[in-house]
Formats: structure tokens, sequence, C-alpha cells
């Protein structure tokens, strides 16, 4: 395992997470010897300094690209530097650095390994994702985990221009990546309750709405973009 994860990085999406990047980044070093990345989306607190002081390298954006722009970021990063496996993780303590050889060894059979944990999902996310799953066909349990891993076709794909104008990581890259023939598969993995702060999707009914009509009409384009594709 030791040689393998020479060439797996981790990346870390973060804004104003100065409370528990750093503590975030312990637990990972303490579980794997892997590339650790923070990318900062244009945080205002100490987010920076502290994940520089706990040991990660830190992509510092000028201006906030919100959650997919900053994990695009650290994909092309990883491109760059030839990196085999990108492993994406929370910044805010939700996701157990205990899954991340899980998702190792998972992501030897397939393209993409999400660590899902559905039942965390509230009333609301739950209507969400069966609206989601009709929509698009994706029939996962968990759509919004932000705790997957990527292997060299996965990363190719998600750092090309079709991948640019996508606002989220969840649906929008899983049907990119279901048009595409990449396999995806989903681990069980446990969370932490989120330590600080809550969801900027669905903090409320109004967020949620704004998120599904958004999301909707993206998985309705991507869906029918994929089904002419298939048919040529």
């Amino acid at each position: 395992m030791e040689s393998s994860c020479n060439s797996v990085i981790i990346l870390i999406p973060a804004k104003n997470e100065v409370q528990t990047v750093g503590k975030v980044i312990t637990e990972i070093k303490s579980k794997l010897s892997a590339t650790i990345v923070v990318i900062d989306d244009a945080s205002t607190d100490g987010t920076i300094n502290i994940a520089r002081s706990a040991g990660a390298t830190v992509l510092s954006l000028p201006f906030s690209l919100g959650a997919w722009g900053a994990i695009q970021t650290g994909l092309r990063y990883a491109a760059k530097y030839n990196f085999k496996i990108a492993i994406t993780m929370d910044a805010d303590g939700q996701h157990e650095a205990d899954s991340l050889p899980i998702l190792l060894d998972a992501i030897q059979q397939c393209d993409v390994v999400i660590g899902a944990y559905p039942q965390r999902g509230s009333l609301s996310r739950q209507v969400a994702w069966q609206i989601f799953r009709k929509l698009s066909g994706i029939n996962l349990e968990d759509l919004t985990s932000g705790l997957r891993a990527y292997n060299n076709k996965a990363i190719e794909l998600l750092t090309s221009k079709s991948a640019i104008l996508l606002d989220y990581q969840d649906m929008g890259v899983l049907i990119l990546l279901h048009t595409a023939g990449l396999q995806v598969i989903e681990v069980p993995t446990l969370m932490y309750p989120r330590s600080n702060g809550h969801s900027r999707i669905f903090n409320s009914w109004l967020a949620v709405i704004k998120y599904m009509l958004c999301t909707g009409i993206l998985c309705l384009a991507h869906g029918n973009y994929g089904k002419k594709c298939r048919i040529k």
C-alpha cells in the first residue's frame, strides 16, 4: 500500500474552515501517507495558515469559485503532477480518515468510488435525491457525498472543458461520468456530524427549491444529451 499511496493525492476544498481543517489534515496523515492539498476558496479567516501549519500544500484561489471550482482546481493540480488517484474530502470534519483505505481498495476495480452514508440525509435532502434519481436515471444511494476517489480516466474527464460550467460536484458530475461510460460504485462509510456551521445547500427549504430547480434542469439537459450520444 505504501508505494500506491505515493501516487495518491487528497484534495480538500475549504472556505472559512479554520476550526476544523487542521484536525482533518492531522487525521489523514495518521492514517495514510499521501500528498494533501487544500484548495482555499477565498477564505477570510485563518484557514490557509492552519492548513499549511498542519502540513498541507495550499492552493489559494484569488476569488471564490464555489465547491466544484475548488475541486476542479485540485483535480487539475493532480493531473499536472501525474497523480494516479485523487480523493476529495470535505474540510468540515464530517468525513472519517478511516474511510480512505476503503476507497483506495475499491478504486482498483472501477473509475470512481463514492463514500456513501445516505442515513445523514435530512427530509429535504431525501426528497431532492429521489427527484434527481427519477430525472437522471442514476440510482446511487448518496448523490451528494463529497467523499470520492477518482482514477486517471475520471480525472481527465473532470478537468476537461465539458466539466467547467458545473456548479456542484454531485448530479452534474455523476451524469457526466455516466454519459462517458465510466464505472461508478459506492462503498458504505461512516460520517461524523458536521463539526462547524451548516450545509450551504440544504440549510433551508428556499435553498433546497433553488438547488432543485438548477440541478433538475441540469439533469434533464445532460440526460437528453446522453441519450443522443448513446443512440449514435
